[in-house]
């Protein structure tokens, strides 16, 4: 069966060099024609040009301030950051998060709920309700934005989210159906990925490493300010680095002493009552022997993570995110040390750490849209449009 045909977006037709020049604003903030043109190899006449459409559209907008210096006052172009909305949706096996953004990702509204079923119909109607609240009777919604603990390499079709029971589910279509706005569906590190990327710690840098913690264990690469991207792996394969190997050739792998449920689970038993992520972070800060070696044993896999990630990406800038990414904020010193055995000749990479939870996850999913607006369909696909 064909799928649907996508909505068409507000800048449909707009040529590519507009939307680099609108990806520029919006990552830099205000930006004169001239600092356009030497930020983008541009000739001023072809900055006029491209930035033409954007501002008849109501997209950018001449600033109030100018800016002086040498020869004339220079007036900035920025985002008409008031006029223009996306809306982004975390989807959990049992929840929904939205958030309502501007085109900077900054919240201006968010939902969220449980999620009544997985059935992919009922799911695509109840985001479209969500959608529907958040807009709150304006029009200038311009996309969604889903992301979930699977794989979507088409950014439409999920081929695979085993928390759902999905397999081959055409999500972006039918939300696209439903909304009649632009949708894009992306694995949800991908979408934190962006998130750092365009507005986060990450916006300076065209290359790095992103290494998630939560319910699993995620990785993306940014190169060339672009993430990699294959249409046969997923976002979450880190969890599977073999971190330990038993005697009798059992394997231990990351997820199963970083990922939130593991050290609920190895704690729990250790102690002697069910624990939740927090108590256990907790316990391990006042002193609790079982807890505290679980929590140990937890940042040493994650530093070994980091050097190895470092070593093979070849990167010198690693930023650790999700939900479960505290225990790395509590025990920077023993995580640094840890990196620091694997690469005793230099001082390893640069660490930040960006926690999240569940809404900001959502935030990531609506720079998804965000992307997808800016960037022509064609060429955001492949690589989340660096």
């Amino acid at each position: 069966m064909p799928k649907p045909s996508r909505p068409s977006s507000l800048l449909s037709g707009t040529p590519l060099g507009s939307r680099s020049i609108l990806r520029e604003i919006l990552v830099r903030g205000p930006l004169s024609r001239t600092d356009l043109a030497t930020a983008l190899d541009l000739t001023l006449p072809n900055v006029s040009r491209l930035t033409r459409p954007l501002v008849e559209l109501g997209v950018l907008v001449e600033t109030t301030e100018r800016v002086t210096g040498l020869g004339r006052p220079r007036q900035p172009l920025d985002v008409a950051i008031d006029d223009h909305r996306v809306v982004g949706v975390k989807v959990t096996a049992d929840h929904l998060y939205a958030v309502c953004t501007d085109l900077r990702a900054r919240v201006v509204a968010e939902t969220h709920e449980p999620l009544t079923t997985t059935e992919p119909d009922a799911v695509a109607e109840q985001i479209a309700a969500m959608v529907v609240r958040l807009a709150d009777g304006t029009d200038i919604v311009r996309g969604v934005g889903v992301t979930i603990g699977g794989h979507a390499p088409d950014r439409s079709t999920v081929a695979s989210a085993p928390w759902l029971g999905w397999s081959d589910v055409d999500v972006a279509g039918r939300l696209s159906e439903r909304t009649g706005l632009p949708s894009v569906v992306d694995n949800d590190v991908a979408g934190t990925t962006g998130f750092l990327h365009w507005f986060g710690s990450a916006r300076t840098l065209d290359r790095f490493a992103v290494i998630t913690v939560g319910a699993g264990v995620g990785f993306a690469l940014v190169t060339h300010n672009r993430i990699v991207r294959s249409r046969s792996a997923d976002l979450n394969g880190l969890g599977q680095h073999v971190v330990a190997v038993a005697g009798d050739g059992t394997v231990r792998t990351a997820a199963s002493y970083l990922t939130t449920a593991a050290i609920c689970e190895r704690a729990s038993t250790a102690y002697g009552s069910e624990l939740t992520h927090a108590r256990v972070l907790e316990l391990a800060r006042e002193g609790d022997p079982a807890c505290r070696q679980v929590v140990d044993e937890a940042v040493a896999v994650l530093g070994h993570l980091v050097a190895s990630v470092a070593d093979f990406a070849l990167v010198e800038h690693v930023v650790l995110s999700g939900e479960g990414i505290l225990l790395a904020a509590e025990h920077r010193e023993a995580l640094e040390s840890v990196v620091r055995t694997r690469r005793p000749a230099d001082d390893g990479p640069v660490m930040d750490v960006h926690g999240v939870d569940f809404t900001e996850w959502a935030r990531g999913a609506a720079v998804l849209a965000i992307q997808e607006f800016v960037a022509a369909p064609s060429t955001v696909h492949p690589t989340l449009g660096g």
